[in-house]
């Protein structure tokens, strides 16, 4: 629905019962983003996810750009299944042949074509008059509509266009038969008030807008894609091109997932309720998933404090912040985690952890401390933090076990052999001391480090759930120690062992008799278990 100019003014009266159409362009203008070239096969495999996601349309390519360019955009149109697949091309004839070939075999199909509108883009890049340009862009529409009835039409660089052009061309091209009218920010330099402003003012003075959908495609320049977005929906716009993880030339494009979750978390401001409010069809829990692909396939890191899929948006740290999760969620999360596609939230443990917060990891873990233990564990773990940037589980847990129980070597190993052949199955033996027995066992294992592990087990008689393993090199060079560290768990309580030396076979064995040390230690000791892990 296109809002007439009094209801933009009244933003209070207008009716929000509308679907916002989500017009995914990580293909084509993500992919634009310098060294973020896809092969064809990885084009497809996110467009098969962009489906999942539930985006309305993807922008699968600019066809005639090039032989492979047509032919990722051909395979979308054959093998993406849902949403409408979409081809890009300019106002030229060859384009628009090339782009609505490439789409042919799609069921639902669109072609996009554009041409430039701006004073400066006309004059300096075309070479153009104004109503040459008109001529052309209606031309293209005109030759579009032959190979589908879903056309689009973007006025590039439209936000430094004259206003009186705008409604012109547009006006034109809606008379051609386009049915979607783009208005690109392209080069990121509007802001949010100016854009919702513009969107606004089309939409009540463009004879027949009301046949559109008005859509808005913004550059992240100035960081206000997202914003310039935002205001244009507010504004009557009810289709946003925006790319995962706001990919694009330059500064980027508008985040989908910033957009989406913008609307879907804030129902007050896009209607009075969430009956009310807009919505779209993009299924959130997909998010994270979809922005993990995308940022393995180009390449392209994702910063830890990128809004909703940056690893530390659902992370706290501050003491404050903590304490007040830890009573409520909502106190300091807007949107929860599992929303984007996550199982929770992460409690970051450094210099601003609280004592709450610490108190409560050391539950999770499995500890249950007196009062005296836990001042004592603390006042280590405020030693440690202000040395490191972030405290792990393992180094809790060796703050507990090497501060505050001190653990007997229940079993010692004396001797391991592994036998290793690329055509039989690994085996190990060893020979572990338990105070005056001597205690021999074989096993064999997927691994060699399996092998060992169940020969350990198989001396012990001890066989916890191996909850992680990890081994990292601790010195450099050739004669590097390997320090491995194993989690285990027993009765709901975790335990942690390490083991060092040159030998990462070795270390590993050391580090799973560590953790079994500290195991039988607490049990002889009679604690309890205390509460279970969920990691």
């Amino acid at each position: 629905m296109v809002l007439n100019y009094r209801q933009i003014k009244n933003l209070g009266d207008r009716p929000m019962q509308d679907k916002v159409i989500i017009f995914d362009t990580t293909l084509r203008d993500g992919e634009q983003s310098p060294g973020a070239s896809l092969s064809i096969n990885e084009k497809l495999e996110i467009a098969q996810q962009l489906a999942v996601l539930g985006v309305d349309v993807i922008e699968a390519g600019f066809p005639v750009s090039s032989p492979a360019q047509f032919e990722a955009t051909r395979r979308c149109a054959e093998e993406v299944s849902g949403p409408t697949v979409c081809a890009l091309a300019r106002a030229h004839e060859k384009d628009i042949e090339s782009a609505g070939t490439a789409i042919g075999p799609a069921k639902s199909k669109r072609i996009h074509t554009f041409i430039a509108t701006s004073a400066i883009h006309m004059e300096h890049k075309l070479c153009k008059r104004p109503g040459e340009v008109v001529k052309m862009a209606v031309a293209a529409v005109e030759q579009a509509k032959t190979f589908t009835d879903d056309v689009e039409f973007s006025p590039e660089d439209a936000c430094r266009s004259e206003m009186g052009f705008l409604i012109e061309i547009l006006t034109a091209v809606i008379e051609a038969g386009a049915t979607t009218l783009n208005i690109p920010d392209t080069v990121g330099y509007v802001l949010p008030y100016e854009y919702g402003r513009i969107i606004g003012e089309l939409a009540a003075k463009v004879p027949g807008i009301g046949k559109c959908v008005i859509s808005t495609h913004c550059h992240n320049d100035l960081g206000m894609a997202v914003a310039n977005s935002l205001a244009g929906v507010r504004n009557g716009a009810r289709q946003v091109e925006c790319t995962i993880n706001g990919l694009g030339e330059r500064a980027g494009n508008a985040a989908l997932e910033e957009v989406v979750m913008g609307i879907h978390t804030r129902p007050d401001f896009f209607g009075k309720d969430r009956d009310k409010a807009l919505t779209t069809n993009i299924k959130t829990t997909q998010i994270h998933k979809t922005s993990q692909l995308v940022s393995r396939l180009t390449g392209f890191v994702i910063q830890p404090n990128k809004a909703i899929v940056g690893a530390n948006a659902f992370a706290h740290e501050s003491g404050v912040h903590v304490d007040g999760m830890l009573k409520d969620r909502s106190t300091y999360e807007i949107m929860t985690p599992e929303t984007i596609g996550l199982t929770g939230s992460r409690m970051v443990l450094g210099r601003h952890t609280g004592r709450h917060g610490f108190s409560d990891r050391c539950k999770q873990l499995g500890y249950k401390l007196s009062k005296d233990e836990e001042e004592q564990t603390y006042e280590r773990f405020l030693q440690i933090a202000d040395k490191k940037k972030e405290v792990y589980d393992e180094d809790i847990a060796a703050l507990v076990n090497d501060e505050i129980h001190v653990v007997e070597h229940t079993y010692v190993l004396e001797h391991m052999r592994v036998v290793i052949d690329t055509d039989t199955t690994p085996k190990a033996s060893v020979r572990i001391r338990t105070r005056d027995v001597v205690q021999e066992a074989e096993a064999e294992g997927d691994g060699p480090v399996d092998a060992a592990y169940e020969a350990i087990r198989e001396a012990t008689g001890h066989s916890p759930k191996l909850e992680n393993y990890s081994i990292k090199a601790v010195t450099s060079g050739k004669e590097a120690l390997g320090e491995a560290t194993v989690k285990i768990k027993s009765d709901g309580r975790v335990y942690i062992g390490r083991g060092i030396s040159t030998d990462i076979i070795e270390a590993s064995a050391k580090a799973y008799i560590d953790a079994i040390n500290r195991m039988v230690a607490a049990q002889d000791k009679g604690e309890e278990p205390g509460l279970k892990a969920e990691l």
